[in-house]
C-alpha cells in the first residue's frame, strides 16, 4: 500500500474539499462534495455529538445518496453551515428529487466545540451559513491542512488542533482517504510532547519522521497530558468545560452500499483511538462519516470491504497526526503549535 499522489482524501476519484476560515472568529468550516452524489453512512462513538441529518444515513432510511458533508466549528451554531451549502446546491438543481418535483439537497454535518474565543458573543448574526457557502465555493482537489477550515480554532490537550488528511491506494487499485478535524479532550502526543501516538503508522515521513517514543513509561498519571488547564476558565475537573470532538470523513471509490459504509465508518474509529489518548470520552462527540463515489467494482465484496475499513482506520490515524503537524501560529493562540514547541 502507498499514499495517493496528493496524500489527501481527494486522491479518491470524484472527491473535492473546500475550506473557509474566519481568523477573527477563530473558527471555520470544511465541506466535502463529489462530482456526483455520494453513498454515505456514519458512526458516533463519542458521548457529546453535534450533528445534522445523520439519521438519513442509516442503511434502512429511504435516502440513498447525499450531495455534500459539512464539518464545522461553532458548536451547535456551526450546523447552520449546512444551510449555506444547501442554498447553493439547490440553485444548481442538485439534491433529492421529490414526487412533486422539488429538489432537496441532502447535506449532513457535524460540529466541533471551539467557542473559547469571546468573539462569539459579539455576533450580529450567525456567520456559519456564510462560511458554509464559501467553503463549498472553494471545493477543489487541492486544499490546505492545519489551521484552516473547521480546524481553525481546534485544540488538543496540549497543542493547537487542526485539519488533516491522508490517503492509501490498495493493491487492488481501490483508493481510500481520510479527512479529520482534530479537537479532542485527549492528547495526540506521548507525555514527552514530541512524539505522536500515530507514529507507528507514518508513511514517508509525512509528519516529521521522528518515529515512536521509546520511553517505556508512556502511561502518565495525568491521562490528558494537558496544557488546557492554563486556559482561562478551563477546568478538567468540570465536565461542562471540556467540550471537545474529533470529527472525520473517510472516503473510497469502491462500489459499497450504505450498510457497508456504516461498517467502514465503525472500523475507522480505530484510527481515532490509535492517534488520540483518551478518545471517545463522554466529553467528545467523536464521529466518522464514510462516503463512496461508487466508481470501482469489488472483486470480493467481503474481503474488499474488510480491507477498505482497515485502510480507512490507518488513514485516519495518519491524518490526525498531520492535522497537528501542519498547524500555523496565529495571534492570541490559546495553545502552541507542535512545530513551534518542538
Amino acid at each position: 500500500m502507498k499514499p495517493g499522489s496528493k496524500n489527501l482524501i481527494t486522491d479518491v476519484m470524484g472527491i473535492k474539499v473546500g475550506n473557509a476560515s474566519d481568523r477573527d472568529l477563530r473558527s471555520g468550516t470544511t465541506v466535502l462534495s463529489g462530482t456526483s452524489q455520494l453513498t454515505a453512512s456514519y458512526q458516533v462513538m463519542g458521548g457529546a455529538p453535534g450533528t445534522k441529518d445523520t439519521d438519513l444515513l442509516e442503511p434502512d432510511k429511504i435516502v440513498k445518496k447525499i450531495d455534500a458533508v459539512v464539518l464545522s466549528g461553532g458548536s451547535a451554531f456551526g450546523l447552520d453551515a449546512c444551510s449555506g451549502v444547501m442554498e447553493i446546491l439547490q440553485k444548481e438543481g442538485k439534491g433529492y428529487k421529490t414526487r412533486s418535483g422539488s429538489v432537496i439537497p441532502i447535506v449532513p454535518g457535524a460540529i466541533i466545540f471551539d467557542l473559547y474565543a469571546d468573539q462569539h458573543e459579539k455576533w450580529d448574526s450567525n456567520p456559519y451559513r456564510s462560511l458554509g457557502a464559501k467553503a463549498y465555493q472553494n471545493i477543489s482537489e487541492n486544499f490546505e491542512l492545519g489551521s484552516v477550515g473547521a480546524g481553525t480554532g481546534a485544540l488538543t490537550a496540549s497543542f493547537k488542533g487542526g485539519l488533516g488528511s491522508a490517503s492509501i491506494v490498495l493493491k487492488n487499485g481501490i483508493t481510500v482517504g481520510a479527512l479529520v478535524v482534530t479537537n479532542p479532550v485527549g492528547s495526540v502526543t506521548t507525555p514527552s510532547d514530541k512524539y505522536f501516538w500515530a507514529s507507528p503508522f507514518e508513511i514517508n515521513g509525512e509528519f516529521g519522521n521522528l518515529g515512536p517514543d521509546t520511553n517505556k513509561n508512556l502511561i502518565s498519571d495525568n491521562i490528558f497530558n494537558s496544557r488546557k488547564s492554563n486556559i482561562q476558565s478551563f477546568n478538567l475537573e468540570t465536565s461542562s468545560t471540556i467540550e471537545n470532538t474529533t470529527i472525520a470523513i473517510v472516503a473510497t471509490d469502491a462500489n459499497i452500499n450504505k450498510a457497508e459504509c456504516k461498517r467502514v465508518a465503525t472500523v475507522a474509529h480505530d484510527g481515532i483511538a490509535r492517534a488520540i489518548i483518551p478518545s471517545h470520552t463522554h466529553a467528545d462527540g467523536d464521529l466518522v462519516f464514510c462516503v463512496s463515489t461508487n466508481l470501482k467494482p469489488l472483486n470480493n465484496p467481503i474481503m474488499d470491504t474488510l480491507e477498505i475499513g482497515v485502510a480507512a482506520s490507518n488513514c485516519l490515524t495518519r491524518a490526525i497526526a498531520k492535522s497537528i503537524y501542519y498547524t500555523q501560529p496565529s495571534d492570541n493562540d490559546l495553545l502552541p503549535c507542535w512545530t513551534n514547541y518542538n
